[in-house]
């Protein structure tokens, strides 16, 4: 899934520099991107990635060059307070294999932690309605929307594409 963003990221900022380097991304051909990519280090490609997302929404959203630094910096504390939420519930479990007890206690968190985001995501549409209209802020979820869904269904074709194999 990370690999599916960073590749959809990388496509569409390539008219962005590098954090260290000044190449010209649209110039270059696919193995030549790839190599360069390749060659950074985690930390520098995270914010490769970080900067072709904010490029990308700021362009999608067409948000005015006065107030894109602005944006830019609250919409990253809105994803990073929306990690931290998530990163409270562990998705990674067997239901079967949980008691009635422990089911309905993985089952409360669970409605907990979307309370969490959905209340970290009213909060966050209020102060960017303080930057940018009412109606970017809804394409920007809508669009944030539309995103996780092909990531998922990417993530699914791919997952049974190399699921194991029934014989008849």
């Amino acid at each position: 899934m990370k690999k599916i963003l960073f590749t959809l990221f990388v496509i569409y900022g390539f008219g962005l520099n590098a954090q260290r380097t000044d190449y010209d991304w649209k110039k270059m051909d696919p193995k030549q991107r790839k190599e360069i990519i390749n060659n950074l280090s985690p930390e520098e490609r995270k914010d490769l990635l970080k900067k072709f997302r904010n490029n990308m929404v700021t362009d999608n959203l067409d948000i005015d060059a006065e107030d894109k630094a602005e944006f830019t910096q609250l919409y990253d504390e809105y994803l990073e307070n929306q990690k931290q939420i998530k990163s409270q519930f562990n998705p990674n479990f067997d239901p079967e294999t949980l008691s009635d007890d422990e089911a309905k206690a993985k089952l409360q968190q669970s409605f907990e932690v979307g309370q969490k985001l959905l209340d970290n995501r009213k909060k966050y549409a209020d102060k960017m309605q303080q930057i940018i209209p009412c109606q970017k802020v809804l394409k920007l979820f809508q669009t944030e929307g539309m995103m996780r869904d092909k990531m998922n269904e990417r993530k699914s074709s791919r997952n049974n594409a190399t699921g194991p194999r029934q014989n008849p």
